[in-house]
């Protein structure tokens, strides 16, 4: 080949060097891509289902409703005056959009080597479409969690959004970069650990007990034995889930501590695994 026709390439397919390599420059060449996935995920998943997009309602109310019943009628948990079903609404929605990005991201090459192994683009765009098109899903529960939060405050509630409202974006974007690194660490692992794929829903469904979903910190703290309340506490999603329920009922505890630290963890985590998804995509065909 003449060294004229080598230079008529526009890209060049290379495997990658770098540890960490986001390219946002070639994830913007593939935009249309990613808004392609984007759409496929938010129209597919309840194509073919009797009551398609009602269960992103559903789902939290029946889930609310019984918390409601279980922990706080029957288990006396202290909601600090809140509604209890108000109070777990609020967990339940924070804790969807973290658990909705982890479970799917983290088949990310099982489900799509078909079209991996056949097909060029970012490899990050798949995990990245996931983490874009849950945001819907999370604005229509919040919409939701805001009815029911009208409703409340017309029978007479006191509640009021926190002095840290403005904080709401950045605890969105943590509960992502948190659902995001996990699942492409769980991801990579499973091109390899087929029972990890099996071990997910189990272990997701155990993280949400350890993560003050249907109780408020100050529970843990006076039920939990010491070490376990520690865990509790300093569980970077107890972090997530009381500040979210803090800006929005100004209920439950906030520190700035806590803020920074689950803010660095998040962007930590989300580092190390784009470091093990862009390690394992060079060689996961041969795998998988």
């Amino acid at each position: 080949m003449s060294e004229n026709h080598k230079e008529e390439w526009l890209y060049t397919i290379s495997p990658k060097g770098k540890f960490i390599d986001l390219n946002f420059r070639e994830i913007w060449r593939y935009r249309d891509l990613l808004f392609l996935f984007v759409k496929r995920d938010i129209i597919t998943v309840y194509k073919q289902t009797v009551l398609g997009p009602l269960w992103f309602i559903i789902q939290p109310l029946f889930t609310s409703v019984i918390f409601t019943l279980v922990f706080n009628n029957l288990g006396s948990i202290n909601t600090n005056g809140v509604p209890p079903f108000l109070f777990n609404l609020a967990g339940i929605t924070a804790w969807n959009y973290f658990k909705e990005c982890l479970t799917k991201t983290s088949s990310t090459f099982t489900a799509n080597k078909a079209i991996f192994g056949k097909v060029y683009f970012p490899r990050v765009i798949m995990p990245l479409s996931i983490t874009i098109s849950n945001l819907l899903k999370l604005a229509i529960q919040f919409v939701i969690l805001l009815f029911f939060y009208v409703y409340y405050i017309q029978g007479g509630m006191e509640v009021s959004l926190s002095s840290v409202w403005y904080l709401f974006p950045l605890y969105i974007l943590m509960m992502a970069l948190l659902g995001l690194g996990l699942g492409m660490i769980i991801s990579s692992m499973t091109t390899k650990y087929r029972d990890l794929s099996i071990m997910i829903g189990f272990a997701t469904q155990l993280l949400m007990y350890v993560s003050a979903v249907p109780y408020p910190v100050s529970e843990a703290r006076a039920k939990f034995p010491p070490t376990v309340a520690l865990f509790v506490e300093y569980n970077p999603l107890t972090q997530i889930i009381e500040g979210f329920r803090y800006i929005v009922l100004n209920t439950g505890t906030f520190t700035w501590f806590g803020f920074f630290y689950t803010l660095i963890i998040s962007v930590l985590l989300f580092l190390f695994g784009l470091i093990i998804f862009n390690k394992t995509e060079k060689s996961f065909i041969d795998t998988i």
